[in-house]
């Protein structure tokens, strides 16, 4: 149209008469693509960037030069579904607010020499396609070895326990090791306290709302293990 069109017909006439729109006419990409291209192109941006809507995939492949309109990005989309994943909420895994009894700090002047001194604990999750899983650890604090695990889809004190009693069975630990963890109600639950005294493990708690305490504890985190 822009080159052979004959002089006196306008760009609408022209679009008319060869049932195009308008539009096609003015978005004219930097270079052309069929939508087979433009699919293996976002189909490559989405496997990368999963949480990507069609603003960011247009973003993406206006990058490498193919300049789509965002109505057609949403359509192919739809088409192949490529709809981004949503990102979810934080799952928060301590409860501090309990009537529980509340161990002293006890692994802040701890710096293990060997193994089973100080056991460190805690909880964490794994975000499924449907549903989240809890996994509670319990790592020795000297050899940063995880030396006792459960996994289920409660977070409660049968988790915790479960992963004790996982630690006790594979370690048989002496008397006198000291039992770290944060301030969770799981930890601080009868059925857990007396699991500890029964094999006369010494329970020890960091302060409220602080993170850095297990971490220093253990000299590492749990991602190292994820």
């Amino acid at each position: 149209m822009r080159h052979h069109g004959p002089r006196g017909i306008s760009v609408a006439e022209g679009c008319r008469l060869m049932g195009n729109a308008r539009s096609t006419y003015y978005d004219r990409p930097e270079r052309s693509a069929d939508d087979t291209a433009i699919v293996e192109a976002m189909f490559a941006i989405c496997d990368e960037f999963e949480f990507y809507g069609y603003r960011r995939v247009g973003a993406a492949l206006r990058q490498q030069g193919l300049v789509v309109n965002h109505k057609k990005i949403r359509r192919l989309m739809r088409e192949h579904d490529l709809q981004p994943k949503i990102r979810r909420r934080f799952i928060a895994t301590t409860d501090s607010d309990h009537d529980g009894p509340i161990f002293s700090n006890l692994a802040k002047d701890i710096i293990p020499s060997g193994p089973n001194q100080l056991w460190v604990s805690d909880i964490t999750y794994v975000s499924l396609p449907t549903r989240f899983i809890y996994v509670a650890i319990i790592l020795d604090a000297w050899s940063r070895l995880i030396v006792g695990y459960a996994i289920g889809r409660s977070i409660d004190a049968r988790l915790t326990v479960a992963a004790l009693n996982a630690a006790i069975d594979r370690r048989r630990p002496p008397p006198g090791v000291v039992h770290h963890s944060d301030r969770g109600s799981q930890y601080a639950a009868e059925l857990y306290r007396e699991t500890l005294a029964a094999n006369d493990l010494i329970g020890s708690m960091g302060r409220r709302g602080n993170p850095y305490d297990k971490e220093q504890a253990s000299r590492c985190t749990l991602l190292e293990w994820l």
